[in-house]
């Protein structure tokens, strides 16, 4: 089923979304074409929008072209917008009428499961930017953006959704908007909304760990700093033993965008004995990060004939009961989104 088409008009008739407030100067000077306060009012908005546009596609990359497409969207039709508190409602729907023509031009093949090996277009999210949303005064109705509303299980379960599903249970169980406002994000009845959200829920209960609800917190616990720490130094050790040590007994591997899954203690220690055994391609180093809320290494590799690590890839793990029980591995193209180097020196 095609996504059907959500009109940018100011949604004003239905009320504002939480926590619109009064006039802002600046709206009214941004829609009155003053290029200025547009630059300063849309970049106010940046980062909520692109996580909005990041939930609703799978990937950084594209949610970064959503993005622009919605302030140049916004710009042609400052018109349309009625000048009232409703600017913000107003960009997220334009936002989201961007994210489902997107969808509806592409060839994408909606996955049968929630499995990252089938979601080619998964990218990891930098929490260094994640700790963007919220933490300015001039955004105070964005939230802060917790794990089990951006965890790397939850963002593969959306891509299963069809997209209107998508965005009723973005908007009401992640942005916790209300059923009229998110009806008026949608371009459609409250009853549609509803029924639209029931059957993402069920979808989504099927195919989510048990125990994401519990997972409401932005930090890093001492538990996973100490995991992280300890995978971190069994790899640049090529400690096959201790990295084994670490991870469940299902421990399960992907590595979008290739379609490659492992699963089991056995398969990881094939992977392991190709990058620690006597071919090894080359010298390790890991840096620790975050990536959707989890514990995250970045791994550089120096060739034996080079004299620099160069970036080559970064391992999200999902951990539960105080061990590895996922491991997903994706490629270098977004360090630098990161605030990592492409490149390290031996020393």
């Amino acid at each position: 089923m095609q996504p059907a088409q959500v009109s940018d008009r100011d949604p004003g008739a239905s009320g504002p979304a939480p926590g619109e407030g009064d006039v802002d100067p600046l709206v009214a000077a941004a829609v009155g074409g003053d290029e200025t306060a547009f630059a300063a009012l849309v970049g106010r908005h940046e980062r909520e929008l692109h996580v909005h546009c990041y939930r609703i596609l799978g990937s950084y990359e594209e949610a970064e072209d959503m993005v622009q497409e919605t302030f140049l969207r916004a710009w042609r039709k400052r018109d349309s917008f009625s000048g009232g508190p409703l600017f913000r409602a107003w960009l997220y729907r334009i936002a989201t009428n961007a994210c489902l023509d997107a969808l509806r031009r592409s060839a994408r093949r909606v996955p049968v499961a929630a499995g990252h090996d089938e979601i080619p277009w998964l990218q990891p999210y930098p929490d260094r930017l994640l700790d963007q949303v919220a933490s300015d005064d001039d955004e105070p109705d964005a939230a802060v953006v917790t794990r089990e509303t951006i965890e790397l299980a939850l963002i593969a379960a959306l891509q299963v959704l069809p997209p209107r599903q998508r965005v009723a249970l973005i908007a009401r169980d992640l942005l916790g908007w209300s059923a009229a406002d998110t009806a008026s994000l949608l371009g459609a009845s409250v009853a549609a909304t509803n029924s639209a959200l029931q059957r993402a829920r069920a979808t989504m209960q099927a195919r989510l760990p048990s125990g994401r609800l519990e997972w409401r917190t932005a930090e890093a616990t001492e538990a996973e700093r100490d995991l992280l720490a300890r995978f971190i130094e069994s790899h640049e050790r090529g400690d096959t033993a201790a990295a084994l040590a670490m991870v469940r007994d299902d421990i399960r591997i992907t590595m979008p965008p290739h379609p490659m899954v492992y699963q089991g203690i056995d398969e990881l220690q094939t992977l392991l004995a190709q990058a620690f055994g006597e071919d090894q391609p080359g010298e390790w180093r890991l840096v620790p990060t975050r990536a959707n809320r989890q514990p995250t290494a970045a791994s550089y590799l120096r060739q034996w004939d080079d004299t620099e690590f160069r970036a080559f890839k970064f391992d999200v793990l999902r951990i539960e009961g105080g061990t590895v029980a996922e491991i997903t591995t994706f490629g270098a193209e977004l360090f630098p989104a990161f605030g990592l180097p492409t490149t390290l020196g031996r020393s």
